[in-house]
C-alpha cells in the first residue's frame, strides 16, 4: 500500500439514470465522467462514483458524507429541493449535535442524514471547532 493512497467512495445504484437525475436535481451535482454503468463525481476535496449494481446497501449506515460551512443553511436548501431528512432521537429539526463520538476534524459535528433515490444513506455535516 502506498504511504499516501487516494480514497474514493463507491455508491451502488439499481437504476443509474434515476440516481443521476436525483443527484442533479436534489444536490445540484453533475458527473465529471460517464462510462457505461458508472458516473464519477469530483470536487476539490474528493471523488465518489455511482455504479450500476445488483447489490444494494441496507441503508443503515452513512455511505457518503458532505462537509459544509453552515449545516442549517444546507439542510434548508436541500429541503427546498425536496430532500427528506431522517429523524433520530436527539435531532432538532433533523440536525443532531455530535460531540466527539467518532473521529472528526474538530471537537464534534452538527449533522443530518438523508437517503438518495436508491436508499443509500448520505450525511451532511458542519465541523464544530
Amino acid at each position: 500500500m502506498p504511504s499516501t493512497p487516494r480514497f474514493e467512495a463507491r455508491i451502488p445504484t439499481q437504476d443509474l439514470a434515476r440516481a443521476r437525475r436525483w443527484y442533479a436535481e436534489k444536490l445540484g451535482l453533475e458527473p465529471a465522467e460517464e462510462r457505461p454503468g458508472g458516473l464519477r463525481y469530483e470536487s476539490e476535496s474528493g471523488v465518489f462514483c455511482l455504479y450500476t449494481s445488483a447489490g444494494r446497501s441496507d441503508g443503515s449506515f452513512t455511505q457518503l458524507g458532505f462537509y459544509v460551512e453552515d449545516v442549517d443553511a444546507a439542510v434548508a436548501d436541500l429541503r427546498g429541493r425536496g430532500v427528506v431528512f431522517e429523524e433520530y432521537d436527539g435531532c432538532v429539526d433533523g440536525i443532531m449535535d455530535i460531540d466527539g463520538n467518532y473521529p472528526s476534524k474538530g471537537r464534534g459535528e452538527r449533522a443530518a442524514w438523508f437517503r438518495d433515490s436508491e436508499g443509500n444513506m448520505l450525511g451532511i455535516a458542519e465541523i464544530v471547532p
